[in-house]
């Protein structure tokens, strides 16, 4: 079970329904700190990284990667838009997006569907205003309602994920469509293909081996990291997070959210710099999972743009909205072997 986050001392706003509880902090980007289904706190938080509050222009894995559950939007990784992209080319996009650096307005309400946090962020770079309505049912729902519009004069691209770190342990199980595509970004300490290989969930070949990544810390038995991104058919999806006898579910419309992002970091990558008073210890390695519904591919809205081709456009104007529930419980029955 992962701990509960450090109290944050920038304030924070917790929300309760039925079996259901979440902490955000507004100040953090509007980061969700904790993430409780029953007696289960599912997000990971770094010890090696304390909350602080954001500074334009910093590093998001050097300041910023504290845990928990950030939303990344208009991009995930920095990139410099292309000239491709008509009165927009050649803005340059941060780290992990816009929005975790903010501090978002909010808004409460209580009403007959539960408790809501209305958080709303601007865009700096992008004209766009991006907001998040999270909802916690009287049925312990955690409903994120999202909408997003277009600003500006012209046609903006742009790609969102969500952003949740979840312990990666021994007994983390990952359900996924059977035979959906996947393809890789980045990875360290294992062959995958390089970028853009493709596979076939829940198996990827690396070298002569076949690997199971529906059990990601024992897929592979040495340290490793990498990105991947999986293609959703079309219709309702249910995907999970399994750890012992609890799931995580998200549930979406894969026509409005078709790409589940998967950072699997087993003991592999630490971007911290040696500690000053011990500069012969390196940081310890983190053992962390980013389970991301997504609408785009891959991290960086260049290469979506890109050889890709998995750009979301909005035209002038235009408003979209999108809406990713959270259920925790009991874990289904394992399927048969195969």
């Amino acid at each position: 079970m992962a701990s509960a986050a450090p109290a944050p001392t920038f304030g924070s706003v917790e929300l309760r329904g039925g079996n259901a509880r979440v902490v955000l902090v507004p100040a953090l980007g509007g980061k969700v700190a904790e993430l409780w289904f029953g007696e289960r706190q599912w997000l990971w938080h770094n010890p090696q990284l304390p909350y602080r509050l954001p500074v334009a222009g910093a590093s998001y894995v050097l300041t910023a990667d504290s845990g928990g559950y950030d939303e990344c939007f208009p991009t995930v990784g920095a990139c410099t838009l292309p000239s491709i992209v008509r009165g927009l080319g050649g803005r340059v996009l941060p780290d992990h997006g816009e929005l975790w650096s903010q501090q978002p307005t909010m808004a409460l309400t209580t009403d007959v569907d539960g408790h809501r946090a209305l958080l709303t962020w601007q865009g700096e770079q992008l004209p766009y205003r991006f907001e998040r309505s999270l909802l916690v049912t009287p049925a312990g729902e955690v409903r994120c309602e999202y909408a997003v519009i277009n600003l500006g004069e012209h046609k903006l691209p742009f790609l969102w994920s969500a952003h949740p770190l979840l312990p990666l342990t021994g007994a983390t199980r990952l359900e996924l469509p059977e035979g959906a595509r996947v393809r890789v970004w980045a990875q360290d300490g294992v062959d995958l293909g390089g970028e853009g290989a493709e596979h076939r969930w829940p198996r990827a070949r690396c070298g002569g081996q076949l690997l199971d990544l529906s059990a990601p810390a024992r897929a592979w038995k040495k340290p490793f990291a990498c990105k991947l991104f999986v293609d959703l058919p079309v219709g309702e999806q249910a995907v999970r997070v399994i750890e012992g006898a609890d799931a995580l579910t998200a549930q979406f419309d894969a026509l409005d959210v078709p790409h589940v992002g998967l950072w699997i970091n087993n003991g592999k990558w630490n971007p911290l710099p040696r500690r000053s008073i011990l500069p012969w210890r390196k940081p310890a390695p983190y053992h962390n999972l980013a389970f991301e519904p997504a609408i785009g591919a891959p991290d960086t809205l260049s290469d979506a743009l890109g050889a890709w081709e998995a750009a979301a456009w909005m035209e002038p104007g235009e408003t979209r909205h999108w809406t990713v529930t959270w259920t925790g419980g009991a874990a289904p029955e394992s399927p048969p072997a195969r």
